[in-house]
């Protein structure tokens, strides 16, 4: 036995949700999303428990109460409603209630005829301790009736009343109080980090003619184009210096010719480094005008932030030990065996300089951020050490609001979990490569109802510059649109990479995710003027997420029963039902496909006889439903997926 232990407390509080690491880290959510807590309350016996979760914003003293509801198997829950961008604080108490417990005993000896009277006086003494900070002329009343022996069968029928109940119930008797330790946060951030819709281009590809290297100036005059089709980020790829020595040619080749442009990914050049601009791309008083220009239309734009150096990066002169030396002398370039980066040169980060270099890389954030960059996609996070991400997401989190930190991190789960705990905000995930219906059923099941909500946001990309998927390889439009409709559908987040999936390019290296030709060694020109079907469908797609609120969530995905294999259906829905919607998708993309889908009534809160209104909002379609399971018939050559929004009426009948 130990001094701080009551063991009048028999109440034990276990499990409580949402807790990341035992609270190590916050979990996360944005303004106005609700946060569900659940706890396993449990005690010994059959009296009866009470639960309160306990919250706070990290700016306000006073805690707020949510009764928690027990639903069943000893699980408890509570909700409550982000209100605000900042740290929240919640925990939750619980207690035996000897009050509810008498009363509901009371009810089951009267109700079988067995004599109350001794019950009535312990009930009034209940009572009286229960509401001593609510002495109510109406309560006080009942603890005197229930005190006076004489009056036991007046007072009675009024102990069974609902009043009674109501009483009880509303003034719960706190005793010996379990109260959960430690205490667990949840950081609330603004809500684009839980919705956005990006499109990533290299801006040395955006001239309107061909054969010149494109600058920040021709990217504001693609602006309205973008903003046009319902893009709210515009990421472009590093947009520093490229290095000269060991230059990549056309295709990944060793050695580039002289006029080829290099990897962007290839930081740092007599030029500068990481704090500096490829000349060719302009000045930084240009890059803040696209900076500038682009918040005018709602459009924010995301830096690529790709810890590594070329062979003539400032750094390697500057800072040697910051890299790592072979036997004979030479700095250890990149290497993902079998492929080889000569034109890269990877941090040391197990150098006896670690701070210095850690601090200097903060640097770099703090840099940008002041230049009016708000959202950075992190190349390859998983290859440098959490600890570091963890130290410097949250140096940049102290000093400045907002901040988007995108990880691109196409590796093993638990390290791209790591990645999310630590303080990424969003995340590259396997979406890419899910195709069938079960893949994907089984992933969003996983991002949706697993811990890993709490933490891990994902950003679903069908394509990016590295990856061309088999399944887009040497296919037609069908199957682009496809992709587009499922990450646009499926996930708050998602991500094209722009041209090349506007306009469907599907040629590969044979017998490899890469694209023929890619646009990562060399300037690209596009019909920029142009617009085509997929341009079409993107854009109806965004503006659907813009204006309706069931498809700005990630978290309320509900999968429906549908017969064929080939086609995936499911819901989206707001919690007030206010905003409804049903996404059918072919998943075949050369064949039509049919089957009855079969509508959730209880989600819905449907009653019979039912008249569910439907409106296709890509292809203007109008249909009324009034049976449970619905036929539906995709043809991919028409149109590979439905984008129902639900009405429910009353029927006519």
């Amino acid at each position: 036995m130990t001094a701080d232990v009551d063991g009048r407390v028999r109440v034990l509080i276990n499990n409580v949700q949402p807790s990341v690491d035992g609270g190590r880290y916050p979990a996360k959510r944005t303004v106005g999303e609700k946060v569900e807590v659940t706890a396993d309350i449990i005690a010994d016996g059959h009296d009866h428990i009470r639960a309160v979760l306990l919250y706070r914003h990290e700016s306000m003293q006073e805690w707020t109460r949510v009764e928690m509801i027990h639903e069943n198997n000893d699980r408890w829950k509570a909700s409550f409603t982000a209100s605000e961008k900042g740290m929240y604080v919640f925990t939750v108490k619980a207690w035996i209630d000897h009050l509810d417990t008498w009363y509901d005993g009371f009810r089951k000896k009267a109700a079988a005829g067995v004599d109350t009277a001794a019950e009535m006086l312990e009930g009034g003494e209940l009572l009286r301790a229960a509401t001593k900070e609510d002495a109510s002329p109406r309560i006080a009343e009942l603890v005197a009736l229930m005190a006076d022996v004489s009056k036991h069968a007046e007072v009675r029928a009024q102990v069974l009343s609902r009043e009674f109940a109501d009483i009880v119930h509303n003034h719960p008797l706190e005793q010996h109080v379990a109260l959960y330790s430690p205490e667990l946060r949840i950081r609330v951030e603004h809500r684009k980090a839980n919705f956005s819709t990006w499109y990533e281009l290299f801006p040395r590809s955006a001239a309107l003619e061909g054969g010149r290297h494109g600058t920040f100036r021709d990217v504001i005059r693609l602006l309205p184009r973008l903003h046009a089709m319902g893009f709210d980020v515009l990421y472009m790829p590093p947009i520093h210096p490229i290095g000269e020595i060991n230059r990549k040619g056309k295709n990944n080749s060793e050695r580039s010719t002289p006029g080829e442009p290099g990897s962007p990914w290839a930081i740092g050049s007599k030029h500068g480094g990481h704090k500096s601009i490829h000349p060719e791309l302009g000045t930084l008083d240009d890059f803040r005008a696209l900076i500038e220009a682009a918040s005018k239309l709602g459009i924010d734009i995301a830096m690529d932030i790709a810890f590594q150096c070329a062979p003539d990066h400032p750094y390697v002169k500057e800072h040697p030990q910051w890299f790592r030396r072979r036997p004979d002398g030479s700095i250890q370039y990149a290497e993902n065996p079998p492929k080889k980066y000569q034109d890269i040169y990877p941090f040391n980060f197990e150098t006896d300089d670690w701070k210095a270099l850690w601090e200097e890389l903060r640097s770099v954030f703090f840099y940008w951020i002041e230049q009016g960059v708000k959202i950075f996609r992190v190349d390859n996070p998983h290859t440098k050490p959490i600890r570091f991400w963890e130290w410097v997401i949250s140096e940049v989190n102290k000093r400045y609001e907002d901040i988007i930190f995108l990880s691109e991190a196409f590796t093993r789960p638990k390290v791209m979990a790591a990645l999310a705990r630590v303080g990424f905000t969003q995340s590259y995930t396997y979406f890419t490569w899910r195709v069938t219906r079960s893949e994907l059923t089984e992933y969003m099941n996983e991002l949706v109802n697993t811990e890993l909500r709490n933490y891990f946001r994902p950003n679903f990309w069908p394509n990016t510059p590295d990856i061309l998927p088999y399944h887009l390889q040497h296919q037609g439009e069908n199957i682009f649109i496809i992709r587009l409709a499922l990450a646009a559908t499926l996930s708050s987040n998602y991500g094209i990479y722009g041209p090349p999936y506007e306009f469907c390019e599907n040629v590969p290296v044979e017998g490899k995710e890469e694209y023929l030709d890619s646009e990562k060694y060399e300037i690209k020109h596009y019909a920029w003027k142009k617009t085509n079907r997929m341009t079409d469908i993107i854009t109806i797609l965004n503006r659907a997420r813009k204006e309706h609120a069931a498809l700005q969530s990630t978290w309320n995905v509900r999968f429906l029963n549908i017969e064929n294999p080939n086609l995936i259906a499911y819901l989206k829905a707001t919690d007030d039902l206010d905003s409804i919607f049903l996404i059918v998708v072919n998943l075949d993309p050369h064949a039509r496909h049919s089957g009855y889908v079969q509508i959730p009534m209880d989600a819905l809160k449907l009653q019979w006889p039912i008249n569910i209104k439907l409106h296709d909002l890509v292809t203007d379609e109008h249909y009324t439903w009034t049976q449970e399971w619905n036929y539906v018939e995709l043809d991919p050559y028409v149109m590979p997926f439905h984008l129902f929004k639900l009405e429910m009426h009353e029927s006519y009948q």
